[in-house]
Protein backbone atom coordinates (compact mmCIF):
# COMPACT_ATOMS: atom_id res chain seq x y z
CA UNK A 1 0.00 0.00 0.00
CA UNK A 2 0.99 3.42 -1.30
CA UNK A 3 2.26 5.89 1.83
CA UNK A 4 -0.70 8.42 3.00
CA UNK A 5 1.39 11.60 2.18
CA UNK A 6 1.88 10.36 -1.32
CA UNK A 7 -2.20 9.95 -1.65
CA UNK A 8 -2.74 13.73 -0.23
CA UNK A 9 -0.50 15.29 -2.55
CA UNK A 10 -2.74 13.64 -5.33
CA UNK A 11 -6.47 13.98 -3.91
CA UNK A 12 -7.20 17.35 -2.38
CA UNK A 13 -9.94 17.91 -0.84
CA UNK A 14 -12.82 19.38 -2.77
CA UNK A 15 -13.99 22.70 -1.41
CA UNK A 16 -12.86 26.50 -1.72
CA UNK A 17 -9.84 27.90 -0.27
CA UNK A 18 -10.06 30.68 2.23
CA UNK A 19 -9.43 33.17 -0.44
CA UNK A 20 -11.99 31.86 -3.25
CA UNK A 21 -14.45 32.03 -0.15
CA UNK A 22 -13.71 35.86 0.58
CA UNK A 23 -13.93 36.65 -3.82
CA UNK A 24 -16.64 38.63 -4.44
CA UNK A 25 -19.13 35.87 -6.15
CA UNK A 26 -21.76 38.01 -7.57
CA UNK A 27 -22.70 41.69 -7.21
CA UNK A 28 -26.28 42.60 -7.11
CA UNK A 29 -27.53 45.98 -7.47
CA UNK A 30 -31.27 47.10 -6.18
CA UNK A 31 -33.45 50.13 -5.40
CA UNK A 32 -35.96 49.09 -2.34
CA UNK A 33 -38.08 51.80 -0.54
CA UNK A 34 -36.82 53.32 2.81
CA UNK A 35 -38.05 50.97 5.41
CA UNK A 36 -39.76 48.33 2.85
CA UNK A 37 -37.48 45.38 2.03
CA UNK A 38 -39.27 42.29 2.19
CA UNK A 39 -38.68 38.83 1.07
CA UNK A 40 -40.91 39.21 -2.22
CA UNK A 41 -39.60 40.52 -5.23
CA UNK A 42 -37.46 42.63 -6.23
CA UNK A 43 -35.37 41.93 -3.28
CA UNK A 44 -36.37 38.16 -2.47
CA UNK A 45 -35.67 36.79 -6.33
CA UNK A 46 -32.21 38.61 -6.59
CA UNK A 47 -30.38 37.75 -3.14
CA UNK A 48 -32.38 34.56 -3.34
CA UNK A 49 -30.43 32.67 -6.47
CA UNK A 50 -27.17 33.60 -4.58
CA UNK A 51 -27.62 31.80 -1.51
CA UNK A 52 -28.31 35.12 0.67
CA UNK A 53 -29.89 34.95 4.07
CA UNK A 54 -32.50 37.40 3.30
CA UNK A 55 -34.53 38.06 6.17
CA UNK A 56 -31.10 39.06 7.65
CA UNK A 57 -30.72 41.64 4.89
CA UNK A 58 -34.55 43.27 5.36
CA UNK A 59 -33.72 43.38 8.53
CA UNK A 60 -30.51 45.00 8.47
CA UNK A 61 -31.85 47.81 5.33
CA UNK A 62 -34.63 48.35 7.38
CA UNK A 63 -33.38 49.16 10.65
CA UNK A 64 -31.11 51.48 9.21
CA UNK A 65 -33.30 52.93 6.50
CA UNK A 66 -35.66 53.74 9.65
CA UNK A 67 -35.00 57.71 9.47
CA UNK A 68 -35.34 57.90 6.20
CA UNK A 69 -39.04 58.91 5.18
CA UNK A 70 -41.32 56.17 3.64
CA UNK A 71 -41.37 55.17 -0.27
CA UNK A 72 -38.10 57.05 -0.50
CA UNK A 73 -35.68 54.81 -3.51
CA UNK A 74 -32.67 54.25 -1.86
CA UNK A 75 -30.20 51.96 -3.98
CA UNK A 76 -28.37 49.27 -2.54
CA UNK A 77 -25.34 47.54 -3.78
CA UNK A 78 -24.79 44.27 -2.50
CA UNK A 79 -21.73 42.09 -2.44
CA UNK A 80 -21.75 37.98 -1.96
CA UNK A 81 -19.15 36.25 -1.79
CA UNK A 82 -18.42 32.66 -1.86
CA UNK A 83 -19.37 31.41 1.61
CA UNK A 84 -22.74 33.16 1.03
CA UNK A 85 -22.10 36.03 3.24
CA UNK A 86 -22.28 39.61 1.79
CA UNK A 87 -21.89 43.27 2.09
CA UNK A 88 -24.14 46.02 1.44
CA UNK A 89 -23.84 49.79 0.96
CA UNK A 90 -26.31 52.27 0.53
CA UNK A 91 -26.86 55.21 -1.64
CA UNK A 92 -28.11 58.72 -1.53
CA UNK A 93 -31.40 58.42 -3.51
CA UNK A 94 -31.52 59.44 -7.26
CA UNK A 95 -31.03 62.87 -8.44
CA UNK A 96 -34.43 62.77 -10.61
CA UNK A 97 -36.17 61.84 -6.98
CA UNK A 98 -35.09 65.30 -5.66
CA UNK A 99 -35.42 67.32 -8.54
CA UNK A 100 -39.32 66.13 -8.70
CA UNK A 101 -39.38 66.62 -5.17
CA UNK A 102 -38.07 69.86 -5.38
CA UNK A 103 -40.48 70.77 -8.80
CA UNK A 104 -43.61 69.47 -6.55
CA UNK A 105 -44.01 66.36 -8.97
CA UNK A 106 -45.35 63.02 -8.34
CA UNK A 107 -42.15 60.55 -8.01
CA UNK A 108 -41.17 59.47 -11.71
CA UNK A 109 -42.80 62.16 -13.17
CA UNK A 110 -41.77 63.85 -15.48
CA UNK A 111 -43.00 65.83 -19.16
CA UNK A 112 -43.77 63.68 -21.72
CA UNK A 113 -42.09 66.03 -23.85
CA UNK A 114 -38.93 67.42 -22.36
CA UNK A 115 -37.32 70.65 -24.15
CA UNK A 116 -40.95 71.33 -25.11
CA UNK A 117 -43.07 71.44 -22.38
CA UNK A 118 -42.08 72.40 -19.07
CA UNK A 119 -44.44 70.66 -15.75
CA UNK A 120 -42.32 72.70 -12.89
CA UNK A 121 -39.51 74.98 -11.88
CA UNK A 122 -36.75 74.83 -9.75
CA UNK A 123 -34.40 77.23 -8.76
CA UNK A 124 -30.39 77.22 -8.34
CA UNK A 125 -30.70 77.28 -5.05
CA UNK A 126 -32.56 73.56 -4.76
CA UNK A 127 -29.77 72.66 -7.68
CA UNK A 128 -26.95 73.55 -5.04
CA UNK A 129 -28.63 71.45 -2.24
CA UNK A 130 -29.38 68.65 -4.38
CA UNK A 131 -25.56 68.73 -5.75
CA UNK A 132 -24.65 69.28 -1.82
CA UNK A 133 -26.66 65.76 -1.01
CA UNK A 134 -24.89 63.91 -4.10
CA UNK A 135 -21.36 64.62 -3.11
CA UNK A 136 -22.36 62.35 -0.10
CA UNK A 137 -22.55 59.63 -2.17
CA UNK A 138 -19.34 56.76 -2.10
CA UNK A 139 -17.25 57.22 -4.66
CA UNK A 140 -18.13 61.28 -5.78
CA UNK A 141 -15.33 62.67 -3.58
CA UNK A 142 -13.35 63.23 -6.32
CA UNK A 143 -16.14 64.71 -8.82
CA UNK A 144 -16.46 68.97 -7.86
CA UNK A 145 -19.58 71.04 -6.67
CA UNK A 146 -20.23 72.90 -10.61
CA UNK A 147 -20.06 69.23 -11.84
CA UNK A 148 -22.46 68.05 -10.01
CA UNK A 149 -24.57 71.15 -10.49
CA UNK A 150 -24.47 70.57 -14.07
CA UNK A 151 -25.65 66.65 -13.69
CA UNK A 152 -28.50 68.11 -11.35
CA UNK A 153 -29.62 70.91 -14.29
CA UNK A 154 -29.07 67.96 -16.84
CA UNK A 155 -31.24 65.84 -14.82
CA UNK A 156 -33.76 68.39 -14.52
CA UNK A 157 -33.82 69.04 -18.32
CA UNK A 158 -34.29 65.69 -19.46
CA UNK A 159 -36.97 65.57 -16.85
CA UNK A 160 -39.08 69.03 -18.06
CA UNK A 161 -38.13 70.67 -15.49
CA UNK A 162 -37.26 74.10 -15.73
CA UNK A 163 -34.46 75.74 -13.58
CA UNK A 164 -34.83 79.27 -13.14
CA UNK A 165 -31.93 81.50 -11.11
CA UNK A 166 -34.76 82.50 -8.34
CA UNK A 167 -38.17 81.52 -7.55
Amino acid sequence: MRDRRALDRWYRPVGMSAQQQRAVHALVRLVVPAGAAKPSPPVGPALGQHGVNIMSFCKDFNAKTSEHKPETPVPVTIKVFGDKTFEWEMKTPPTSYFVAKCAGLAPGGGSAKPGHASVGSISLKHVYEIAKVKAGDPGMGHVGMRSLCLSVVGTARSMGVEVRRDL
